[in-house]
This record gives structure tokens, sequence and C-alpha cells, in this order.
């Protein structure tokens, strides 16, 4: 692996690991049955963000980001 690869690698899974923490806040600042969803499923909270986009539009867009980084760096 090269060291840009690995680098954007390490960036992708960064953007995603921070935008699960920002939708865990998101969703247990709605509701405590979400938080619990998105920490023990985290595809189910994502699904949840889709329905919330107008509360959860920047996780979403950083996690785009976060599976772009790791697309390019494989």
């Amino acid at each position: 692996m090269e060291a840009s690869s690995a680098y954007l690698m390490f960036l992708g899974v960064s953007c995603l690991l921070l935008s699960w923490a920002l939708l865990l806040i998101t969703a247990w600042k709605e509701d405590y049955a979400w938080g619990m969803f998105s920490l023990l499923l985290p595809p189910v909270g994502y699904g949840y963000a889709l329905f919330r986009f107008a509360e959860a539009k920047e996780t979403l867009l950083l996690a785009s980001v976060g599976w772009l980084l790791v697309i390019l760096g494989l």
C-alpha cells in the first residue's frame, strides 16, 4: 500500500468515525431509542439521518466525504 493511499484511507475512516459520533449525539438529542439503535446498529442510524435530514445534514455530508476518501484510497 502506498503512503498516499494509506493516508486517504486513514482520513476516510476518521471522517466516518467522526460522523458516527455526531450521529449518535444527534440521535440521542432526538430520542433515547434512536440513540440506542444508532449505537448498536449504525446502518439504522444512518437511515434515521436520511429521514431527519434537516437535523443531520452535516453528519451525512461528513460520512459522504469519508466514503469518498476511502474509495479514492483503494
